[in-house]
């Protein structure tokens, strides 16, 4: 009797279902939440335990997970650092906010963000960004009240490694700016740890499997100050944490080492989570989402109104488990191959578990049966091949192309009267099949292989493998920058300056390219052609700051001190908050000897940047020329403490400590010297050196 019972009411309850009696629980929004947006550059969703990676050691973001709900297939729509927070931000494909690649685009002024659409709602902002492709100067800083993108002294160049902080001191900053700040408060902490080159603190070599997965781990021990107390408070913690990466990594797949080539699942597959369990009940979702629908989830959980005209949708339904009827298609593209390198661009979608490459060699998988993208089907599936190809390209209806900063009448018309000849060079309309990045592999394992020798410390190795590669194809822009660079680096200016106008002519839209020969024109001795070739690029409405700076220290250098301070405050002026800005003012302030402005200008960097190792040096100086030997001591070891290994400060040190009788403080300074200056930019210091160290 009991059991027929039990029996008739489960029947009843399913009727009642069937009817439409009883459904799911309303989805919950609540207005007021904290905002906790976490972005983890190049980390691959399968990089995690919650993602099924064995012998991960990611305890945080593992119970972030299982707390929240974890979306099991999610897409990125760039695989490169900038474009990919672009999206983010926006929750707009990168057509329509034309950030395309890491460098040469900024972020378009007057564009809506979380940032500056929370701040209307009474919102306060902060950001804390730990790489230099996420500086303010690319334009992802409006709308927050504090943007810390303090990275410290390292040299700032696409070409090689970027520039970054720690972990754990973006996350320090964060935590005190959260716990200085009244709510309700958006925050953004990027960490940049999973990136290449993969070096893990020492603890976590030989505990995981591999040197990324070190990595990885020290960005979920970084994250502890940030997510530890909202973990051990659950639903009495009122903050809605997003948790993603910009982007995967190769790590190997389809012959990728990093990322930026390709847009197979590797890099393009990312980790989502969300949150709240003031909102979600604990749930994976399997059905396709995208970094454009963060933006409408964030704005839909705080009951807040969507903004109209986005690409994406909010994800809180989903999320509750409730079906969401048709999945939308997700856009995709990889534009720097085309950019850089000259080849064909990447654009592609993911419709259901259908995902189209568009390529001259185009490629179509069957994500549910093929997650690693091993059989291409574009010849056993025409129909499906038709239709995904006509999906493209209705979503690609408003792309413009790829418009960078430099492409200005103005640059174009300067440059061809130098000798330019070819406007701003413009992505093709056209690729043939060796034009296909998969044809250029080995070319890309080469550009690699350049990075590791210079990385690892054999800049002699990076050099002599970049001249191979240039010799083999000596059109690729790339190439032709690192070339100018190594060169730079090496001692050759003259060689640099040539590798520079070839990279400038093969790519004349490259701020980057402008840049780089407009220093080594410096450096060489003849600023008044550095001018000459970067005076357009400064012009334009809204320049790239190290275009600015360079064409700023060849006016002082040229003797136009009035038009050099010009310049230099036209970058501070854009750029209130870079310290190098700061910093190169003073210097020009130092070379027609206004010591107290230079001091002032320098002071005022290093508030903005406590760690700017040649901001300390520069006032050891100041101080060493009016007399204060000790102060001058004090301040260079602060220099080296940031930088132990710069040629000028190691030098300067040595040089003091020595003529003041101080042999044995000043020989391991100078020893050092000796190990890090570069002989073709040193030489007559190196060899006064050794004779000191010699006759001891």
């Amino acid at each position: 009797m009991g059991r027929r019972r039990l029996l008739g009411l489960a029947l009843g309850a399913a009727a009642l279902a069937g009817a439409g009696l009883l459904r799911p629980a309303a989805v919950r929004r609540e207005a007021g939440l904290d905002v906790l947006l976490v972005t983890v550059d190049t980390l691959r969703a399968d990089a995690l335990g919650c993602y099924g990676r064995v012998g991960a050691e990611t305890p945080r973001i593992d119970r972030l997970a299982s707390g929240g709900v974890r979306f099991a297939f999610a897409h990125a729509q760039s695989v490169v650092t900038l474009p990919s927070h672009a999206n983010i931000l926006s929750g707009r494909y990168p057509f329509d906010h034309g950030v395309r690649e890491n460098s040469g685009f900024r972020f378009p002024r007057g564009m809506d963000t979380l940032a500056t659409l929370l701040r209307s709602h009474g919102y306060h902002t902060g950001a804390f960004v730990s790489a230099f492709p996420l500086d303010a100067r690319f334009g992802l800083d409006a709308g927050f009240d504090v943007y810390d993108d303090r990275l410290g002294d390292a040299e700032t160049t696409p070409d090689f490694r970027m520039q970054e902080r720690p972990g754990p001191r973006t996350v320090a900053a964060a935590r005190a700016w959260l716990d200085a700040t009244p709510g309700p408060r958006f925050c953004w902490v990027h960490l940049y740890e999973p990136h290449a080159p993969y070096a893990p603190p020492f603890e976590w070599r030989g505990r995981v499997p591999t040197a990324y997965d070190g990595e990885v781990t020290a960005a979920d021990t970084a994250l502890g100050p940030l997510l530890d107390p909202l973990l051990s408070r659950g639903d009495s913690a009122r903050t809605l944490v997003v948790l993603t990466a910009d982007h995967g990594e190769g790590l190997g797949e389809h012959g990728e080492a990093t990322h930026g080539l390709f847009a197979y699942e590797s890099t393009l597959r990312v980790p989502l989570v969300v949150y709240a369990p003031r909102l979600l009940r604990p749930r994976v979702v399997t059905e396709g989402v995208r970094h454009v629908d963060i933006l409408p989830t964030i704005f839909d959980a705080l009951s807040l109104p969507v903004p109209a005209g986005l690409p994406g949708r909010s994800l809180l339904a989903t999320a509750e488990g409730r079906a969401s009827g048709s999945v939308p298609p997700s856009y995709f593209e990889a534009l720097t191959p085309a950019l850089t390198r000259g080849w064909a661009p990447v654009h592609g979608v993911v419709r259901d578990r259908l995902k189209y490459v568009d390529l001259p060699l185009p490629e179509l998988y069957d994500l549910g049966g093929d997650p690693r993208e091993t059989m291409n089907l574009v010849s056993l599936r025409p129909v499906p091949l038709g239709e995904m190809r006509s999906l493209l390209g209705r979503l690609r209806e408003t792309d413009r192309g790829a418009d960078r900063i430099a492409e200005d009448p103005a640059v174009q018309e300067r440059l061809t009267s130098l000798g330019y000849v070819g406007a701003t060079r413009a992505l093709a309309t056209h690729y043939g099949t060796e034009d296909d990045p998969k044809r250029n592999l080995a070319f890309e394992v080469g550009l690699q292989q350049v990075l590791e020798r210079y990385e690892s410390g054999d800049a002699p190795g990076a050099l002599a493998r970049c001249e191979q590669l240039v010799r083999d194809r000596p059109g690729v822009p790339l190439a032709l920058r690192h070339l100018a660079v190594l060169r730079r680096r090496a001692g050759d200016l003259a060689g640099a300056v040539e590798a520079g106008r070839r990279a400038l002519a093969a790519d004349p839209g490259s701020a980057e390219a402008a840049a780089e020969l407009g220093r080594a024109l410096d450096e060489l001795g003849r600023p008044r052609e550095a001018v000459l070739i970067l005076d357009p690029y400064a012009r334009v409405p809204e320049p790239d700051l190290d275009v600015l700076m360079t064409w700023g220290a060849a006016l002082a250098h040229a003797g136009r001190r009035d038009a050099a301070v010009a310049a230099l405050g036209r970058a501070r002026e854009a750029q209130p908050r870079s310290a190098l800005a700061a910093y190169n003012l003073g210097a020009v302030h130092l070379v027609f000897g206004e010591r107290e402005p230079a001091r002032a200008a320098f002071e005022a960097a290093l508030v903005l940047e406590p760690g700017l190792a040649r901001a300390w040096n520069s006032l050891g100086l100041l101080a060493a020329e009016g007399g204060k030997t000790e102060e001058a001591v004090r301040l260079w070891e602060r220099a080296l403490a940031e930088n132990p290994h710069d040629p000028d400060t190691l030098f300067n040190l040595g040089t003091l400590l020595w003529r003041g009788g101080r042999k044995a403080e000043a020989r391991p300074r100078l020893e050092q010297f000796l190990a890090d200056a570069p002989p073709a930019l040193y030489a007559p210091d190196l060899a006064r050196i050794r004779s000191w160290l010699r006759r001891g």
